[in-house]
């Protein structure tokens, strides 16, 4: 069980800066042990410089460093995998209005893992356009491509279904209706559709969302 809080807050036009906080719930149980942990997890912090913004689009580049702090790295069940990471990542958008009323994203990345895990190249394609009156659709290529260069393949003292390199190709599809200025419901069906060295599956979400 997750809980996220996400912020992002424009310091000027060009510079935002970046908060994301996890408070997680974590059980394993299977015929001989029964694990659970709970706390805050990984704190990810990031900042983005807006480099252009015109008629051809809006270019951004990002900065993110990931903290472990929040928990105990030693703990059987982990809250995270104890290790800094820090990326670099170069962002695209452009608004596809007046032709259709959607959008499309682009973002490219390196994340640097420390101690063991295999450093990430991190990928994302995204298309979103309101359908019909109060009612928007977004699909999502979200990807992960591990760049084989951990020392160790498996983190034994870790989660059990982790390895320390691997690939990840999630398709984020969303259904969304405004109800009114302020709020929207929001239904999202994520399957895996490749990887390597991970656990295939599908994630269902629905979601309550207040805009300021």
């Amino acid at each position: 069980i997750n809980g996220n809080y996400y912020v992002e807050y424009g310091v000027t036009c060009r510079l935002t800066v970046i908060g994301s906080f996890y408070y997680k719930n974590i059980e394993y149980d299977d015929n001989s042990i029964n694990l659970e942990t709970y706390d805050f997890g990984d704190i990810e912090l990031a900042a983005r410089y807006n480099l252009y913004n015109g008629r051809l689009g809006v270019f951004s580049v990002q900065g993110l460093v990931k903290i472990p702090e929040a928990y105990d790295r030693h703990e059987r069940l982990p809250l995270g995998n104890g290790q800094y990471d820090l990326e670099f990542r170069l962002l695209y958008g452009l608004s596809l209005w007046p032709y259709i009323p959607g959008y499309c994203n682009f973002e490219a990345g390196y994340r640097w893992r420390a101690d063991d895990p295999s450093d990430e190249f991190r990928y994302l394609v995204e298309f979103g356009m309101d359908l019909i009156k109060n009612t928007y659709g977004r699909i999502k290529l979200d990807g992960i491509l591990g760049l084989r260069n951990a020392d160790k393949v498996v983190d034994f003292e870790g989660n059990p279904t982790a390895t320390l390199d691997f690939d990840l190709g999630k398709l984020d599809t969303a259904l969304g209706y405004k109800i009114n200025p302020h709020w929207a419901v929001e239904l999202g069906y994520v399957p895996e559709i490749y990887g390597l060295n991970t656990a295939a599956g599908v994630t269902y979400s629905m979601a309550l969302i207040y805009m300021f």
